[in-house]
């Protein structure tokens, strides 16, 4: 089988990891964890959402976390180097970020999303696809204007967790628009754990042929009925390079509970039980990729020292394997 020889890994613990969590993770634990992944080796890095932190209060810090980031001390000399990504679904969110650049600790790229569903799309953003469509052509080039790369999201890819089936070369028609219209990379998310491997690898081999760039494409898949690491297999032979995943295998839905307070999220939960969700394990991932000689070009010894550290931050054990297992030895033991 032909896989990749080499990949690039973006990590989204401290967004979309810690999003679903129905505890506020401290500001200092999230720089900490920052800091930490980029020392590892990661070059791009997701840390927060700039929409408002009343119905997500995980995001309440963002400024400061930004801010904190900008000025550590312990990255100073390769944070130059990182790509640092905010999500901004709305367009003050937006503005916060356009505005967060020009004072210096702003995010590099920013994120929005369309889903192929029109019902999660209208419950995730609040618009109709025609209106988010016209209000993202508008604020991609003033983000651009600013300096600022944006990745538009093709989310429902496989499947959507309010309507159901979903049809994939919809979601091929999406990422070409988004390109269209000035978007800088497409993330191809899996958002609710619908994308069996199969169809995963139909879908990147439509994809790639109508957009062959590799380079443009963002691999996003959750885990919730236990395909992630399959599926990721499946991209890569598929000819997939660049992937995202979160520490742990935690995220999801925005909690709609924080620190025993309710709060909107997104509304009600899409799944019975909020801890069977979550993505793909980072660790896992990695130490996979390394075992099928792709170079991910992240300290892998480090990485699964993070891991086990971020399973303190959140206060229980996580879905890593390897964290637990380790690595598989690379030369005789001696015994």
């Amino acid at each position: 089988m032909n896989y990749p020889k080499h990949v690039s890994i973006g990590d989204i613990t401290v967004r979309d990891g810690f999003q679903h969590e129905e505890k506020y993770i401290p500001l200092e634990a999230k720089i900490w964890l920052s800091e930490q992944l980029i020392l590892a080796g990661f070059k791009k890095i997701e840390v927060t959402n700039f929409g408002n932190p009343s119905g997500m209060p995980q995001f309440k810090d963002s400024d400061a976390l930004m801010k904190g980031i900008r000025a550590s001390n312990q990255i100073k000399e390769i944070i130059k180097a990182v790509e640092i990504t905010a999500v901004t679904i709305r367009e003050k969110a937006i503005e916060r970020a356009i505005q967060a650049k020009k004072e210096g600790w702003g995010p590099d790229r920013i994120l929005l999303m369309v889903s192929t569903s029109e019902a999660h799309h209208k419950k995730n953003s609040g618009l109709s696809l025609a209106d988010y469509w016209k209000m993202s052509e508008e604020w991609i080039k003033k983000a651009n204007d600013a300096g600022i790369k944006v990745n538009g999201t093709v989310s429902t890819i496989w499947g959507c967790p309010i309507t159901g089936p979903t049809e994939m070369s919809k979601a091929v028609e999406f990422s070409k628009r988004w390109l269209d219209i000035g978007a800088y990379d497409v993330e191809h998310a899996d958002h609710d754990g619908s994308a069996s491997p199969d169809r995963v690898y139909k879908y990147f081999s439509m994809l790639l042929n109508a957009i062959p760039d590799p380079s443009k494409h963002i691999v996003h898949f959750h885990t919730t009925r236990g395909w992630g690491l399959a599926n990721v297999l499946a991209a890569l032979q598929a000819g997939m390079t660049h992937y995202e995943a979160t520490l742990g295998g935690i995220g999801g839905q925005p909690a709609n509970f924080v620190d025993g307070v309710p709060v909107s999220g997104t509304g009600s939960y899409y799944y019975k039980d909020p801890s069977s969700v979550g993505l793909v394990t980072m660790e896992d991932m990695v130490v996979m990729m390394d075992e099928m000689g792709i170079e991910t070009g992240i300290d892998i010894d480090r990485l699964l020292k993070i891991g086990a550290m971020n399973e303190r931050i959140v206060g229980r054990k996580l879905r890593s394997e390897t964290i637990r297992m380790g690595r598989i030895p690379k030369e005789l033991s001696g015994r």
